[in-house]
């Protein structure tokens, strides 16, 4: 099913489609590699990596015995150069404005550790309208893992039925087909529309605020 419907749940992923924070995580992911006396890694590299776990991108650079440092040093150094370059991408405050009007209940669904996505819900203001924020380490599952989505929903008690995954990566699209969701996409982050589309999401657009339009056009009846 690839046709848009109003929803009955919103699951946003965070970076990329919500916020660019990219500037910040390559730094930080740069400064903790080469810290570990690593070659310089390739800002583009990482960020194509990003919207799996955070062991998944050191994988690519960090040896096996260093990984579990490495994310600790990320973790603890990350907090203090999140907020530089944050950029909140068009349409992000006003579709969920718009989806809080209408009663649809939404979480943020990412696998940025947790703590930090709360800080960065809360101090972007989302929170106001998206009180669930679920990261990596609150729960033993991450994205892709269906057993994260599920356990999502379930505090949003709802169940699968019009549920929509609003993301920019392949990550969200196989979270989503291993939940049974759809997953609509905006090129915002890594990949263009066709790579999303390839990989499998039910819509790609460029941009929230044209996915906005098209939920406005729906909800009016046009």
């Amino acid at each position: 099913m690839n046709e848009l419907v109003l929803p009955r749940a919103v699951l946003w992923d965070l970076d990329g489609t919500l916020i660019d924070q990219t500037t910040s995580i390559i730094d930080c992911y740069t400064e903790v590699i080469c810290s570990l006396g690593y070659t310089r890694p390739d800002p583009n590299q990482i960020r194509r990596s990003l919207g799996g776990p955070m062991l998944s991108t050191m994988k690519l650079f960090v040896e096996a015995d260093q990984l579990e440092h490495s994310c600790k040093i990320f973790r603890k150094r990350f907090p203090e150069m999140m907020l530089n370059d944050l950029i909140v991408l068009p349409g992000a405050e006003s579709l969920i404005k718009w989806f809080a009007k209408h009663d649809i209940p939404q979480a943020i669904l990412t696998n940025k550790h947790g703590e930090t996505a709360r800080k960065l819900n809360a101090h972007l203001g989302f929170s106001k309208n998206i009180s669930l924020c679920i990261g990596n380490d609150d729960t033993a599952w991450s994205k892709p893992q269906p057993e994260l989505t599920h356990y999502v929903l379930q505090q949003l008690k709802c169940t699968t039925d019009a549920v929509i995954i609003i993301g920019d990566s392949p990550t969200d699209i196989e979270t989503a087909r291993l939940a049974g969701i759809l997953c609509h996409c905006v090129s915002t982050g890594a990949h263009s529309i066709d790579e999303l589309l390839c990989a499998g999401a039910n819509t790609a657009h460029h941009s929230l605020e044209q996915l906005a339009t098209i939920f406005e056009s729906i909800s009016s009846g046009n």
